[in-house]
Parts: C-alpha cells; sequence; structure tokens
C-alpha cells in the first residue's frame, strides 16, 4: 500500500509530463486544420491571444488544486472543501470524463500506431491516390484491427504506469518528449528544403486579416476560443494530478507558463512541417482527420525518400498519441489509489481491464457499430465521446474550478493565491480577481453553448 504520495525527481519532469497532457493529435492536425480554414498567420494571433487569457488561469487553478490537496482530482475536493460542502461531487464527473477521453484516443492512437508499421514496411510504396484512401477505409472497417491496435496502447500506456511514477511515467516521458521535440525538428527541416515551402510558411505566419474577414470573423473567433480552450486539456482534473506530485519551490503561474509555451510551440511547429509540405504538393491543408491519414502519406508517396520521412513523421504522431496517453493513465491510476488506497500494480491491472472493455464500442465503431450515427450520417461513438469530453465535461469542469478558486462558498480566493504564488517565480496577478471571478465564466458558459449548439443542430 503507497503510504506516501511518490513525487517527481525533477521540474523538467513536472514540465514534460504536464506539456505530455496537453500535447495531443489535436496539436498535430486539428491546429493546422483550423489556422488553413480560417486564414492563416492572422489566426494565430488570435489564438495566442485566448490561450493566454482563457487557458493559463485555468490551468494555474488546477495545478493549485492538486498541489494545495497532495491528491488526484478524485480526492482533491473532498480535502479542500469546508464541511457540508458538495464540491466533490464533481470529482466524479472529472473522473468519468478521463475514461471517455481514453476510450476513444486508444483508437485513434491504434490507428497511428498501424500507420507507422505501415509506412515502415512499404505499404504505401507504388499505392495510387485511391489505394491510399482505401487503406485508412479498410483500417477503420476492420473491427479485429482495430481493436489489436487499440489493446496494444492501452497495454503501453498502462505498462510504463505500472512501473512507477519516477522510474515509469517520468522517465520514459522524458525520452520520448526529448525524442519527439528532435524529429519533429528534423521534419521542420525537411519540410522548408521542399519546392515552394516558403509559400506556406507565409500563408502560416504572416497575419493576413483580410483572410480572416473573408472566413467568417465571428467563427475564427469562437474556433480561436475553443481550440486555446481544449489545448491544454483542462476541466477534467489531467493536471491537477501533476500539480498534486510537486514541491512548493516554484509558483505556479511560472510553471503554467512553461508548460503552455511547450504546447504551443509543438503546434506551431506541426503547422511548419504541414504547410510547407501542403503548399509543395499543391494539396490542401484543411481537409482534417484525413488530411494525416490520406493526404500526408500520399504526399509521402512521391517525396524523394518519402518512406524515410513518412516514418518519421508518424513516429513524431505516436510520440503525441503516447504523451497524452500516458499522461491521462497517470491520472486514472491514480484514481483507485487515492480513492481505496491501492497499490499502484493493483490499479493498473483493474484499469486495463476497464480501459480495455470500455474502449471497444469506439473500436468497433466504424464496422461493428457504424449503424449507430448519433449526430446524423457519418458520425459514429468516437464523435459522441470527444462531444461528452471537449463539449460538456471540459467546459463545465473549467467553471467548477473557476468558481471553487475564487468564491467564499468554496476554497477561496486567498487560498487559491496563496498556494499559486508559493515559491519563486512568476506570481498570479491579484487584481486579475474581477476578470477571473466575472469575465472568465461567462467567456466558458459561451464555449459551452456555442459548442452544444454547434453539434445538436446537425443531429
Amino acid at each position: 500500500m503507497d503510504a506516501k504520495r511518490e513525487k517527481l525527481s525533477s521540474r523538467l519532469g513536472f514540465i514534460f509530463l504536464s506539456a505530455g497532457c496537453a500535447i495531443g493529435l489535436g496539436n498535430i492536425w486539428r491546429f493546422p486544420y483550423m489556422v488553413g480554414k480560417y486564414g492563416g498567420g492572422a489566426f494565430v494571433l488570435v489564438y495566442l491571444f485566448f490561450l493566454i487569457i482563457l487557458g493559463l488561469p485555468i490551468i494555474v487553478m488546477e495545478y493549485a488544486v492538486g498541489r494545495g490537496s497532495g491528491k488526484s482530482v478524485a480526492r482533491s475536493f473532498h480535502i479542500l472543501e469546508k464541511p457540508k460542502q458538495k464540491w466533490h461531487i464533481f470529482s466524479y464527473v472529472a473522473m468519468l470524463g478521463n475514461y471517455l477521453l481514453v476510450m476513444f484516443y486508444t483508437t485513434i492512437a491504434g490507428w497511428m500506431l498501424a500507420y507507422f508499421v505501415k509506412m515502415a514496411s512499404s505499404e504505401f510504396h507504388g499505392a495510387t491516390t485511391q489505394q491510399v484512401k482505401e487503406a485508412f477505409q479498410t483500417l477503420q472497417q476492420d473491427p479485429l484491427a482495430s481493436v489489436f491496435w487499440m489493446i496494444l496502447v492501452v497495454l503501453i500506456g498502462c505498462g510504463i504506469c505500472a512501473l512507477g511514477l519516477q522510474k515509469g511515467v517520468e522517465k520514459i516521458t522524458k525520452v520520448m518528449m526529448g525524442l519527439l521535440l528532435g524529429v519533429m525538428l528534423l521534419l521542420v527541416g525537411k519540410a522548408l528544403s521542399l519546392t515552394n515551402a516558403m509559400e506556406g510558411v507565409t500563408f502560416y505566419l504572416v497575419p493576413d486579416f483580410d483572410k480572416l474577414l473573408q472566413n467568417g470573423l465571428f467563427d475564427a473567433i469562437y474556433a480561436a476560443m475553443g481550440q486555446a480552450f481544449f489545448t491544454l486539456s483542462i476541466g477534467m482534473g489531467g493536471m491537477a494530478i501533476f500539480g498534486s506530485y510537486i514541491d512548493k519551490q516554484h509558483s505556479l503561474t511560472g510553471e503554467g507558463v512553461r508548460v503552455m509555451a511547450l504546447d504551443t510551440f509543438v503546434a506551431i511547429m506541426a503547422g511548419l512541417i504541414i504547410f510547407p509540405a501542403c503548399m509543395a504538393f499543391g494539396v490542401a491543408a484543411d481537409s482534417g482527420p484525413g488530411l494525416v491519414f490520406v493526404t500526408l502519406p500520399n504526399i509521402f508517396n512521391v517525396m524523394d525518400n518519402g518512406q524515410l520521412w513518412g516514418t518519421l513523421f508518424f513516429i513524431f504522431m505516436n510520440f503525441a498519441a503516447l504523451s497524452t496517453i500516458i499522461a491521462v493513465f497517470e491520472n486514472i491510476v491514480s484514481f483507485s489509489m487515492d480513492l481505496f488506497t491501492w497499490t499502484r500494480k493493483k490499479s493498473v491491472l483493474l484499469n486495463i481491464l476497464i480501459l480495455i472493455v470500455g474502449s471497444i464500442p469506439c473500436a468497433i465503431g466504424f464496422s461493428v457499430l457504424s449503424g449507430f450515427q448519433p449526430f446524423g450520417e457519418g458520425s459514429a461513438v468516437l464523435d459522441l465521446l470527444d462531444f461528452l469530453v471537449s463539449n460538456v465535461i471540459m467546459p463545465l469542469g473549467s467553471l467548477v474550478f473557476v468558481f471553487f478558486c475564487t468564491r467564499s462558498f468554496g476554497w477561496g480566493w486567498k487560498n487559491f493565491l496563496q498556494e499559486a504564488n508559493a515559491g519563486e517565480g512568476l506570481p498570479f496577478p491579484k487584481n486579475m480577481r474581477w476578470y477571473i471571478s466575472y469575465l472568465l465564466p461567462v467567456i466558458v458558459v459561451f464555449i459551452f453553448i456555442l459548442g452544444l449548439w454547434d453539434k445538436l443542430k446537425l443531429m
């Protein structure tokens, strides 16, 4: 039985684990896709603005709740709330959100793993554009293949968590994040060397507000707000667990800025891979999920040494996916450790079974369960789970953290500031209380309502 909570051995481990939770496939294809859709560099500026005013305050609050309680979200509210308060009810919603996130993310990560094997084994060599497209459809519609790759992802993630916080999660995440950054820089270098690459760079990084207006200013602002809000994986206690693993030598605002900067760096670099490559080969960069599984494999298929660069790209994608998987798995494993004082290995073994069984509906959602289309034609179980996590639990959870940290009927502004500003580093600004307490919740509610409206109007 774990008598004492294990701590991270280094500050770098904390930054990489927190960034790993935030860095995911959304950074790699969703961010570039949205930049392409809403006019390029001008959208990037709008996104960065909202990332600072929306994402940073909430990530600091999650860290503070985690460090102040010394527990995961499963027990943090129980410890910090005043007698007879009911904030801890949200703990169960947050735990459910983490499970739902894993239950669709493992399917996507499984596809990434399968594509790494396909690219490394020359499966796409000599294939036509239609054959590359059919390869992804075949993978989606093969229930045995999708379940196999999903189970492999679960076993990898849980296996790393079973090794322990320092010897497994922290150590492997450090190596993986280092390799991710290294492979990413190699890919950026290659992309920038392609013919017409600078056209892609100009589109991506040089602001053109006329393009932003042409594509709909309101839609672009809402999209930037949503991406800034969801990219950091806030609202479900995913960051609270890492706050519970660190000491009080450093202020939490400074740590939040570093994690946010690393997350943004990866997203920006992903665009410097994708946009120059798309411009060089005359393809659209706003093709959503198909960009990774259809468009880019076709580019690698006609590129010099395409198999090498394609394999490196899918190594990069797998590191991005697994960084999130491992971080969320660590959160899930900590739930039963905190709730039932189980050992880490016992918690891992139980959750392997839960996650495999719970992930099967999504894995077979494009085959056996293809008739279930919750949001109309073309949707699947994956879309439902993504909607529940991204459009419901995350924004509502963020509201809970904001109110808990700013209201006297919660933990309170004074306690939050004391925890956030403990240690050396950038302090959380006291004069931001009015904005954090009143305007920020309005923005989150706005995102929540529009997110529901956009999805439910399709039904």
